[in-house]
């Protein structure tokens, strides 16, 4: 069976939640996804045998080696990478911050780097601070206000000769936009700049192909695609063996051990590699590779999820008393919308009673909400929808928003 036809058996989806048990709609999927039981159970027998530190010569170690290696493996298959190019970490911050340090190193007074509005502030601080640092000058793609659109066309005037980097969003964490991050990504190149693409919000709605989407860096996090805290970046091992990055003396010089720092959660990786295991196999229809799992379950996802959001975005627009943020042409099953005369939080505190998690202020999406003009207020309230999410919930959430005028 084909991508294009392949199936998502909701009711089968939601058995593998236990944390559904609470009653609670998720609505809070853009904040961090639900652990299905798969990925608990990964992480449980990962802690029951001795785990020692790489390196070793004995089974403890050896044990530590296979879950590095098996977390490797599964983000590359996530992503169309390949293992020796996947560095992990505890978050996407830690590794952005530790990767616009490297990059810096190679950066000289007057030199460029290219940031956008649209993006969370984890893939515009690291990159602005280091640029002061290093006297660089620090250009703006700015978002569209009306459409929520970041236009590809602007960065025609923002890249020189002199841009380094370009940091860009896959997708919006807020309102889920999906620029045109190839179209970007082959301007930048086209100046000799490198591309850091932020892949976080994107990885849980649908197949990322690395080669793709031009990206010279992806940066991913684990929590939002179901399972546990940890980062990854991935890119070109030819790339990162070209980078030199702060690290101990004693620590190993090879890609990409040595952008790792410290030792990691090892049983944290059993968790990782379980729950790309877990969006391969939403698909019953998905056979094969792993990837070819992937690409089969996550069409099957991206379907399911964007009739459920133009359910709950159709609605949302028709209340005269909300407001959505922006209308992307592309994007994730994900809004922020705010309520006439209602402050955000107290929006999410009557939504929290009617049994709905959902997330009010600015999601780190501080440019973004700035430029909208929204922040001053408190920002806004954001719901994102998820595999597990169903038709029942969209229509109990549409009916409890529309009853706040």
């Amino acid at each position: 069976m084909s991508p294009g036809a392949a199936r998502l058996d909701v009711a089968r989806v939601r058995g593998l939640f236990p944390g559904l048990s609470d009653g609670f709609v998720h609505a809070d999927g853009p904040a961090g996804s639900l652990v299905p039981e798969s990925v608990l159970r990964a992480v449980t027998q990962a802690m029951r045998v001795p785990i020692a530190n790489r390196g070793g010569v004995f089974p403890s170690s050896a044990r530590a080696e296979q879950l590095v290696s098996g977390a490797r493996s599964a983000v590359a298959d996530l992503v169309g990478g390949v293992p020796q190019g996947v560095v992990l970490g505890p978050n996407m911050t830690s590794l952005t911050y530790t990767m616009a340090r490297t990059l810096a190193k190679t950066w000289r007074p007057g030199d460029e780097v290219v940031v956008s509005r649209l993006d969370h502030d984890a893939n515009v601080r690291p990159w602005v601070q280091l640029a002061e640092e290093a006297g660089l000058l620090v250009k703006w793609a700015e978002v569209d206000i009306e459409s929520g659109e970041l236009p590809d066309w602007q960065y025609d005037e923002l890249l020189t000769d002199r841009t380094r980097l370009v940091a860009v969003t896959l997708a919006s964490n807020a309102i889920g936009t999906r620029p045109d991050v190839r179209s970007i990504a082959d301007r930048a190149h086209q100046v000799g700049a490198l591309v850091y693409v932020d892949g976080v919000h994107a990885a849980p709605h649908g197949l990322i192909d690395l080669a793709a989407t031009g990206a010279d860096f992806l940066a991913l996090s684990a929590y939002k695609w179901c399972g546990p805290h940890v980062g990854a970046l991935v890119a070109d091992p030819a790339l990162l063996e070209s980078l030199v990055p702060d690290k101990l003396v004693p620590s190993s010089d090879r890609v990409p051990d040595k952008f790792e720092t410290g030792t990691p959660a090892f049983e944290l990786y059993a968790g990782v590699s379980a729950a790309v295991d877990h969006l391969a196999a939403l698909s019953p229809d998905a056979t094969g590779t792993r990837r070819e799992k992937l690409a089969t379950s996550m069409a099957a996802v991206g379907r399911y999820e964007a009739e459920l959001f133009d359910r709950l975005d159709r609605s949302l627009r028709s209340m005269a008393h909300v407001q959505v943020l922006g209308s992307p042409l592309y994007r994730t099953p994900t809004l922020s919308f705010t309520v006439s005369r209602m402050r955000p939080r107290q929006v999410a505190t009557e939504l929290a009673r009617q049994t709905i998690c959902a997330w009010d202020g600015d999601y780190y999406a501080r440019e973004l909400f700035d430029a909208l003009g929204v922040n001053e207020t408190g920002g806004a309230v954001r719901l994102g929808l998820l595999h597990y999410n169903t038709v029942e919930e969209v229509d109990h959430m549409i009916e409890s928003i529309s009853a706040l005028r």
